[in-house]
């Protein structure tokens, strides 16, 4: 199933005003065209499948769930990995002119149960058994809660509401009778997307159709998708970055999405499905960075070209996109080092994503510039942008032949932006949200004149948009210093020695930081230290921590004084979704570390260390 390398233009999709009517005019428009691709465990190969058959399924969902006779907006919970079955399940949804409630397939049974209480979801569709089982042990008071429809697992005894149903069961139940569709509007929701919740319980975005598709149009004229593009889907589709960039968008443009077999699959499925656009967040570009220094810190020959090339095709890339100009002879001499370097060392990086990247987005946080500059000098043509739930989500974002990696690209069409108070940018747009559902108050706080308050400080500089902050993760010490934490946490991410690392220090003396360390390098340092390296007690040795320190203080010696990391807690133990200690976007959960680390924090402010 090859597609011909034909894009799609604004103007095709300006008549189209919802995300069914966005679909429907994909499937007329490119019936036999290959849609998506899943890796089938059983033949152990990649499967097709082209629009039509998607459309096929779509309508078997559709029919299955029209059995229910949910009201117009009811809301129908989804807590399924990335596949057909979610794709089906949400196309279904919006159909019959119901409001998909995404979720996280890895998040904790209490966040999902909370997501479940405060939507007032009717029907729930859930992978496993044992995914139910423990949502329904958190006693979480799921009253409107009519039907569960399990993928996969033997369903337990159960009486009463809800009733619970394999998929299998479910869909064969479905009378065959034509539907009767209960079109959306352009003003109905289209999803109820819960944030993140970092430093609290996460509230539900009420995005409509017209917000999504008006980013869905304005993402168009920006990255200008192909027909014959290949997406790697792996980011979780319950965040609206996936959502719209990774899932509505290739509709529109006709694009296949292959679905990763799991995050700690991504290397070898770059490898077998060779995307051409790789929709991510900064965490995976900084766990490939990672694993490039842990081998490089094997030679210092290998080490020293990789660093060299980078500076090469760094000057190469600056001058592409004209920001760095004249000096003939440095450009002459620059290309001449390339012819080697690039097949020595930058083909080798590239091969690792495919080999045949057209577009590599990172969006959802910073990404550190030690980062952008390592991929984008190597020929990964990686893009930022910026966006946030409430806007569905891109805000601004950077095209490939225009790319100022200093900042998050210039503000998409139909999308405005404006500086307030405190630096804070704010935004106003068709893309825009509606409000947070059943919070008034809080829809009412998030906006200043119509303007939507985004919490986060930045500048625009000739019509490109520079995030400098976050304002309320400002750290303020107890000697009214004020610290922006992610810059630290960037600065030190950037060597492979560290996994993961938050920083903290509100209200008290001195800026301290725990980290995951990588444990290639701490298997290290404990041979130097002799000491062992799968005791505990050994991430509390003294000398360990000194260590660690000094790295962590050349990392941040760019930081004033008091900006500096002056105590560490060292762990080895990642913090993943599941111990709730990141979202599923990977960003860091700031108020549960807080509490997960309490006891050594006290212990660290209750030494005096200058």
């Amino acid at each position: 199933m090859s597609n011909p390398p034909v894009s799609v233009s604004s103007s095709e999709l300006s008549p189209l005003k919802t995300l069914p009517e966005l679909f429907a005019w994909r499937v007329a428009r490119s019936p036999d065209a290959e849609a998506y691709r899943h890796y089938d465990d059983a033949c152990g190969a990649w499967l097709s499948i082209a629009w039509r058959e998607v459309n096929e399924l779509v309508a078997d969902f559709i029919r299955a769930l029209a059995r229910h006779r949910l009201e117009s907006g009811s809301r129908v919970a989804i807590l399924l990995p990335n596949g057909l079955n979610a794709v089906c399940a949400d196309q279904a949804i919006l159909a019959l002119g119901l409001v998909p409630v995404p979720m996280h397939a890895l998040d904790n049974p209490a966040s999902i149960g909370y997501i479940l209480q405060d939507s007032d979801a009717a029907l729930l569709l859930v992978e496993n058994v044992e995914q139910w089982q423990g949502i329904a042990a958190t006693k979480a008071e799921l009253n409107g809660l009519q039907q569960v429809v399990i993928v996969q697992g033997s369903l337990p005894v159960s009486s009463g509401t809800p009733e619970l149903s394999s998929l299998a069961t479910w869909l064969a139940s479905a009378p065959p009778a034509s539907l009767n569709l209960h079109a959306p509007k352009s003003d109905d929701l289209a999803a109820l997307v819960y944030t993140s919740g970092t430093t609290g319980k996460p509230k539900g975005v009420m995005l409509t159709h017209a917000n999504v598709m008006a980013n869905v149009i304005a993402s168009v004229q920006r990255v200008a998708p192909l027909q014959s593009d290949v997406f790697l889907s792996f980011l979780p589709l319950s965040h609206s970055f996936e959502r719209t960039a990774g899932y509505y968008l290739p509709i529109a443009a006709g694009a296949c999405v292959a679905f990763s077999r799991s995050v700690k699959q991504l290397p070898d499925d770059l490898l077998a499905v060779r995307p051409t656009i790789l929709i991510s967040v900064p965490r995976v570009y900084e766990r490939f960075y990672s694993v490039i220094q842990t081998g490089l810190a094997e030679s210092r020959l290998n080490s020293y070209l990789f660093n060299f090339a980078i500076q090469v095709g760094w000057r190469r890339f600056r001058r592409a996109q004209h920001i760095l100009k004249g000096d003939f002879w440095s450009a002459l001499l620059d290309g001449f080092f390339w012819l080697w370097l690039q097949p020595l060392v930058a083909q080798k990086i590239t091969d690792r994503f495919g080999g045949r990247l057209r577009v590599a987005v990172s969006g959802g946080a910073a990404l550190s510039t030690v980062i952008s500059h390592c991929f984008l000098g190597l020929g990964i043509p990686l893009v930022q942008g910026y966006g946030m739930t409430e806007t569905a989500p891109v805000v601004a974002f950077n095209a490939p032949d225009d790319n100022d990696p200093s900042t998050v690209g210039r503000v998409l069409n139909g999308v405005d932006v404006r500086i307030g108070e405190n630096a804070e940018l704010q935004v106003r747009g068709a893309n825009v949200m509606r409000g947070y559902w059943k919070r008034p108050i809080d829809t009412e706080n998030a906006f200043s004149d119509g303007w939507l308050r985004t919490g986060d400080q930045a500048e625009v500089v000739e019509g490109r948009v520079r995030i400098l902050g976050r304002l309320k993760e400002i750290i303020v010490t107890s000697t009214g210093e004020k610290i922006a934490p992610v810059d630290l946490e960037l600065a030190i991410m950037n060597d492979y020695a560290f996994e993961q690392v938050y920083v903290f220090g509100d209200d008290s003396p001195f800026i301290g930081c725990a980290v995951v360390l990588n444990r290639g390098y701490w298997a290290e340092l404990t041979r130097t230290l002799e000491i062992s390296a799968a005791a505990e007690s050994s991430l509390r040795y003294p000398s360990a921590h000194d260590d660690v320190l000094k790295r962590i203080h050349e990392l941040t010696q760019s930081f004033p004084y008091y900006a500096q990391p002056k105590a560490v807690i060292l762990s080895l133990e990642p913090w993943t979704v599941e111990n709730t200690l990141i979202t599923p976007t990977l960003k860091l959960k700031r108020k549960n570390l807080a509490a997960y680390f309490s006891e050594e924090i006290k212990r660290m402010y209750s030494k005096k260390v200058h």
